[in-house]
């Protein structure tokens, strides 16, 4: 249950038009509902601003649908992330209404249109075309944490001059989620040329001492561009929602 949901539900107990049990009956789940194996943070939207993800990887296709049903019956947007397709295939067959995302490996269930309320857009770039799992990644969700966003794609350091043709959308942007792997160069260049919040995301892709992303990880942390923020190998999703909390209206 989100902000929103909540308002309705009171303003409808203050007319009259539900009654305290049935708003009791809805809000019993808060703050998490226990299924035995997890336990669901039906809090987390109002809390946080963005309802719980259910981050797929290590769990069986029996406990991803399980988990994901009943975060549907819930009522808000739900969001699948590390998801195989094979076990996303499942998913879709259990439960209807989601969308499968293969690049980005994420599944989608809305409930309706996304209301888009960021301050501005978020620009999510990657260095190569091997590092956009992570940026779709990234991208989705920023999409569904209710930013307008928009992509810039393969404008790594190896031609830098793909980069810098696109340097008015640098600077349009609110915020910017920079994705990259072999040396994790990108971020610290962008991060030069622009005013903006810049999230670096470090990717895996590599040759064998990136050790799995650790030298773009290193390479982020060290940048010399003032104001550039880290999140984890991979971690498209942790950088959409670092983006989302940057670029929310203020309350």
């Amino acid at each position: 249950m989100d902000r929103q949901q909540l308002t309705t539900l009171l303003a409808a107990l203050q007319r009259g038009e539900v009654t305290v049990d049935d708003a009791i009956a809805r809000l019993r789940t808060l703050p998490y509902e226990d299924l035995g194996f997890a336990k669901l943070d039906h809090h987390r939207a109002l809390r946080n601003g963005f309802p719980e993800v259910v981050f797929g990887e290590g769990k069986s296709p029996a406990q991803i649908t399980a988990i994901a049903e009943r975060m549907v019956s819930a009522g808000g947007n739900v969001l699948v992330t590390r998801l195989a397709p094979d076990v996303a295939e499942t998913l879709l067959g259990a439960v209807p209404g989601f969308t499968y995302h293969r690049d980005a490996r994420v599944a989608v269930h809305r409930v309706g249109p996304t209301v888009t309320d960021g301050r501005g857009t978020v620009l999510v770039v990657s260095a190569g075309t091997a590092d956009v799992p992570v940026a779709e990644e990234a991208a989705i969700s920023a999409e569904l944490m209710g930013n307008p966003v928009e992509r810039l794609y393969d404008v790594g350091v190896a031609g830098l001059h793909r980069l810098l043709l696109q340097r008015e959308r640098l600077w349009e942007a609110a915020v910017l989620i920079v994705v990259a792997g072999m040396e994790g160069a990108l971020p610290s260049v962008v991060g030069g040329l622009v005013e903006r919040p810049v999230v670096a995301v470090p990717t895996s892709v590599g040759y064998g001492t990136s050790m799995n992303g650790l030298a773009a990880l290193l390479g982020m942390l060290n940048t010399c561009a003032a104001g550039v923020v880290v999140v984890n190998i991979d971690n498209g999703f942790g950088a959409a929602a670092a983006a989302t909390r940057m670029n929310a209206p203020r309350r």
